[in-house]
């Protein structure tokens, strides 16, 4: 258990490494603020030249101690962790000249690549960080409360408007244009989208549902043939009031053509499939 304990601080360290020199790279050069807190702090320094770093702490360490007396001491760590390493990086690369390395066009043709660049490793950082029990902070850690508080509550709304906020404030700081606004819309676009795929996980699957009277000899050829298991219930139509056995497997998202085609050869028999985002415990994935 330590030793997963010491792996899961320093995969979050790790990622804050990579935030920060993430903001160097391609955020700051690039005249646009990212979401939610950090944007705004972002936009602070921009205009009083007052490093993010600094801001960072100054709105974290307020919130993780609210985390550590009413959320969870594990989460309320890991974000201090994180906070911690992201300010020192970003402290530290603010001191030294990264003008070789820093993604900037002067004649603005490829101005969207920085945002593209900063949303996918965001989302990625975010994704990554959330699944070790941790967060990039802010508002992240007010959620965490109001959920602890309020199991009920939504805050879709809450992040909608801050982000939006964000996003009306650039249009001002960065010089009256549009250009930044369209700059935060597609990196928060595209960092919710990444984190939302790694937080559903990679072994994305599909599941079939059906409805059949020859639930032993289909479910011998889905083991035989798909190398998954089936789970059998027993079911009744409502209709013609006949009895019915109602089959369960997932399989690998290849698999759907050969499913369907076994299906064919079972006339009356009936089915769907939906997506399920990921799969846990026993499921044999086939390669061949």
């Amino acid at each position: 258990m330590r030793g997963k304990t010491v792996r899961s601080y320093g995969t979050i360290m790790a990622l804050a490494v990579v935030m920060g020199l993430s903001y160097e790279v391609f955020v700051f050069p690039n005249a646009f603020a990212p979401a939610g807190i950090n944007g705004l702090a972002t936009m602070i320094q921009y205009l009083f030249h007052v490093s993010i770093g600094y801001m960072s702490l100054l709105i974290n360490l307020p919130l993780i101690l609210l985390a550590w007396r009413h959320v969870d001491r594990d989460f309320a760590l890991k974000n201090l962790a994180f906070v911690l390493v992201f300010s020192a990086v970003t402290l530290t690369l603010n001191r030294m000249d990264l003008s070789a390395i820093v993604y900037h066009t002067d004649n603005g043709t490829s101005a969207i690549l920085g945002p593209v660049a900063a949303g996918v490793v965001s989302g990625a950082v975010y994704g990554f960080t959330i699944r070790q029990n941790g967060s990039t902070g802010g508002t992240d850690i007010v959620a965490a409360w109001v959920r602890k508080k309020h199991p009920e509550a939504s805050l879709v709304w809450v992040i909608f408007g801050l982000n939006a906020s964000v996003a009306v404030l650039s249009f001002f700081v960065y010089g009256c244009q549009f250009e930044p606004v369209i700059l935060c819309l597609a990196y928060c676009y595209l960092s919710s989208r990444i984190s939302d795929s790694i937080l559903k996980g990679g072994k994305r699957a599909l599941k079939f549902e059906v409805v059949t009277k020859e639930a032993s000899a289909l479910s011998v050829r889905l083991m035989e043939e798909l190398g998954h298991g089936v789970t059998v219930l027993p079911a009744r139509g409502m209709y013609s009031t006949e009895p019915r056995d109602f089959l369960i497997c997932v399989v690998n998202r290849h698999q759907i053509v050969r499913f369907q085609e076994i299906l064919r050869q079972f006339p009356g028999t009936f089915a769907w499939v939906s997506e399920v985002n990921e799969t846990l415990g026993n499921f044999k994935h086939v390669t061949g």
